[in-house]
């Protein structure tokens, strides 16, 4: 029996706008360790570096799925707050990188009030107990066992992922996931995201093509408005939410560790095509990072070490430097603008 979501909730995704080739990976099948499936997930690892993950016949996909439905709830009810009471818990005021933020847009709701686009980022360590939490917002802490589930659920299917890509990358067992320890401390976190509707304009959505700068982002979404550009005509296509599954897609990290085997496809978040545009949009993201001590450089071992060697050294700087200085669009380059196949052409050419 299909898992039940609140998908059919909203209008249907447009049938007539180009869509993503995206395959489908079982995590049941991943479970399993299917050997074919494996080799899927690994192939979409490289090629496109984004996937939907379905969650249908497992156990833990289908505890991710009733988590993210409780928490689309929760997000939902935390932005309908007072603006005012929501800028208690601003990035500004309690870290430079988790709390609420938000953009004010051109765009009035009908009472004249303006439109925002916001955020919630959520430390995973706060929510595991890892280290004294951030000030959080009320609901967030009545709710905290409800997030706490749901991270460690997210970080449940990532360790799976990792063990997977250790495996095809011919790297002992372990050495991805030991960077990526649940009780050390890292970037990881749970985003809510609330986007107002608004207008597309290709002015807004090219400012906002990046790259994630982790190693596995874990997205539901119920409406469209995600877009990746492909990796060969450079088109930018919608990805089609899909009931039961989320879109899963590799960070820089994974490039930066596997020499470029790996790809970080560039996308970007736009209001989604008719007839689902005038509705508010949100999501809910699991982002993962490696451990804040982490240097993030190439790993040796396996099949990395037949990648060719940069001919000149980057500066070498720990994952917690990293997430601070991609944040405030410090670093770009390659990783934000190409993606992982143009850095795999430059490797080759030694300009990276």
């Amino acid at each position: 029996m299909p898992i039940k979501t609140s998908h059919d909730q909203y209008p249907p995704f447009s049938t007539t706008v180009p869509t993503a080739p995206l395959v489908s990976i079982s995590l049941a099948k991943l479970e399993a360790s299917d050997a074919a499936e494996s080799s899927a997930f690994f192939e979409a690892a490289q090629n496109l570096g984004f996937f939907y993950l379905s969650m249908e016949g497992s156990e833990l996909g289908e505890k991710l799925v009733d988590g993210a439905e409780k928490l689309l709830a929760l997000q939902k009810e935390f932005f309908s707050r007072p603006n005012e009471e929501k800028e208690q818990f601003a990035r500004e005021k309690i870290d430079p990188f988790f709390g609420y933020r938000h953009g004010t847009l051109k765009e009035t709701w009908e009472d004249g009030r303006p439109k925002r686009n916001e955020t919630y980022n959520l430390r995973k360590d706060d929510l595991v107990r890892n280290n004294p939490p951030l000030p959080m917002h009320p609901l967030v802490t009545k709710n905290h066992d409800l997030l706490e589930s749901y991270a460690r659920n997210c970080r449940a299917a990532i360790d799976l992922m990792i063990t997977h890509l250790e495996v095809h990358l011919q790297l002992p067992i372990g050495t991805l996931a030991k960077l990526h320890r649940i009780n050390h401390r890292s970037g990881d976190h749970v985003r809510f995201h609330q986007h107002a509707p608004a207008p597309f304009t290709e002015e807004a959505a090219k400012q906002g093509e990046h790259t994630d700068f982790g190693t596995l982002t874990i997205l539901f979404n119920w409406l469209g408005g995600l877009q990746i550009r492909l990796p060969d005509t450079e088109d930018w296509v919608y990805v089609k939410p899909v009931p039961g599954s989320a879109v899963v897609n590799l960070g820089d990290a994974l490039v930066k560790f596997t020499a470029g085997i790996l790809r970080s496809n560039v996308h970007r978040v736009t209001p989604p095509p008719a007839p689902q545009d005038g509705i508010t949009r949100n999501s809910l993201v699991f982002f993962s990072r490696p451990e804040d001590t982490v240097v993030l450089k190439r790993i040796e071992g396996g099949i990395i070490d037949k990648q060719p060697r940069e001919e000149k050294s980057e500066p070498e700087m720990t994952s917690e430097e990293w997430i601070l200085r991609r944040s405030v669009g410090d670093l770009k380059g390659v990783y934000t603008h190409k993606g992982g196949l143009e850095i795999r052409r430059q490797l080759v050419a030694g300009r990276v």
